[in-house]
């Protein structure tokens, strides 16, 4: 995101945000300085892109990948896409979403992807989405496990757990469909094994 929109509305909103949802926060050391990674974090509820915002500086680099129907919403989509976030049709092949993201982390810019591609209330219900280790292997970055505590009542502390970088495993020069699916799937069992799930 990294721009003056989302750096004005990071110090408008960011405390306020933490005050409302205070958060148990660690490993914010793992997330790389010198190159992007693929945040890959556990989905359970709206607040969670939110709270991640929250919790990271100012001017971190950073785009969203969001369901193309946010951007339908009046005021919603204009915002979202001022903040750096990007549509994904997630029913179908949407080649253009993917070319947007590589061509994010091409850029320096770190990328958020919820893998479950949904909001999910019983962990492990889901199966994780392949675009995410699909993106990361053709851009050459690591995938980071991100969790986000699933309790996200009004003052109830909120566990935000980034885990360690890794280089999704793959064979070849771009890898196979079931390479994609089996890093997509261990990035978001590292992400709930952070959790204690």
């Amino acid at each position: 995101m990294s721009n003056r929109y989302y750096e004005k509305v990071h110090d408008m909103f960011h405390r306020m945000v933490l005050f409302l949802h205070p958060v148990d926060l660690a490993g914010v050391e793992n997330i790389p300085e010198d190159q992007p990674v693929v945040l890959c974090a556990n989905h359970s509820g709206w607040m969670d892109p939110v709270l991640l915002i929250a919790v990271l500086r100012r001017n971190f680099s950073m785009r969203i990948m969001a369901k193309k129907q946010l951007f339908s919403i009046p005021l919603v989509g204009s915002f979202i896409r001022n903040m750096g976030g990007f549509p994904v049709d997630r029913g179908n092949s949407d080649v253009s979403a993917v070319k947007t993201a590589i061509q994010t982390l091409k850029d320096g810019k770190n990328l958020l992807i919820f893998p479950e591609g949904t909001r999910v209330r019983k962990p492990g219900s889901v199966r994780a989405k392949a675009g995410a280790a699909m993106i990361a292997i053709r851009s050459g970055v690591s995938m980071l496990p991100v969790y986000i505590g699933r309790n996200q009542r009004l003052f109830n502390r909120i566990p935000i757990r980034f885990g360690k970088p890794f280089l999704p495993k793959y064979s070849g020069r771009k890898g196979t469909a079931e390479e994609y699916q089996a890093n997509a799937d261990e990035v978001l069992r590292r992400a709930y094994e952070l959790g204690g799930l």
